[in-house]
């Protein structure tokens, strides 16, 4: 009699939720759209802008714009809890966090007092493809190079040899350019001061459009 009734009112039982059936899933659907937008945020090298961020987690884009916003203001200290170290700010067209520009006395205090260490080859290496080609994107690094150098220019980041210096027009990326400190330990006074590199080159030509800057 009762299904009689239910039939005849229009009405249906409501579907079973279907159980996520692979990892990606499930890591959806146990974790909050803030919590998946800070995972992604915090292992990117480059501002992820609203839409690239509902396409990883496949979410409509007002409901990420909504997600990021409520974070701004969390960091910030606007609700219950009191301004974080970092900040998430919107730049070149993306979402990216950075040291709050206040504590950048302490994150350099905290680089000068690290042990000096030699720069591996590989970070020589990226270092002189920047210097020679500034201002230069990871991604054309790692082109000259022909290897993944995510980790060696951090590396070189947080010894304060090179620092971003812009983003580039057409793709966004991010720029790396040379800093005073290289100059120092280079005991030069201008970029310009260095060495043609082709005489340093098996090949001169191979990554390097110009044979000095």
């Amino acid at each position: 009699m009762t299904e009689r009734n239910g039939a005849e009112g229009g009405a249906t039982a409501p579907a079973p939720a279907e159980a996520p059936d692979t990892e990606l899933d499930r890591a959806r659907t146990d974790h909050t759209l803030q919590q998946q937008l800070e995972a992604l945020l915090i292992v990117a090298d480059e501002p992820l802008s609203a839409m690239a961020l509902a396409t990883a987690t496949d979410r409509p884009v007002r409901e990420v714009r909504a997600a990021l916003t409520a974070l701004i203001a969390d960091f910030e200290g606007e609700g219950s809890g009191p301004q974080r170290g970092f900040e998430l700010r919107e730049v070149a067209g993306g979402y990216r966090f950075y040291v709050r520009e206040s504590l950048d006395p302490v994150v350099a205090g905290f680089v000068q007092q690290q042990t000096p260490s030699k720069l591996s080859q590989a970070a020589l290496e990226t270092l002189a493809v920047i210097a020679y080609r500034q201002p230069i994107s990871r991604g054309a690094i790692a082109s000259i190079r022909a290897v993944n150098v995510d980790s060696v220019v951090r590396t070189l980041l947080g010894r304060g040899l090179i620092t971003e210096v812009g983003q580039d027009p057409e793709t966004t990326a991010t720029l790396y350019g040379t800093t005073e400190a290289l100059l120092g330990h280079l005991g030069i006074g201008d970029i310009s001061e260095l060495p043609p590199i082709a005489p340093l080159l098996d090949e001169p030509t191979e990554g390097f459009e110009h044979e000095s800057l």
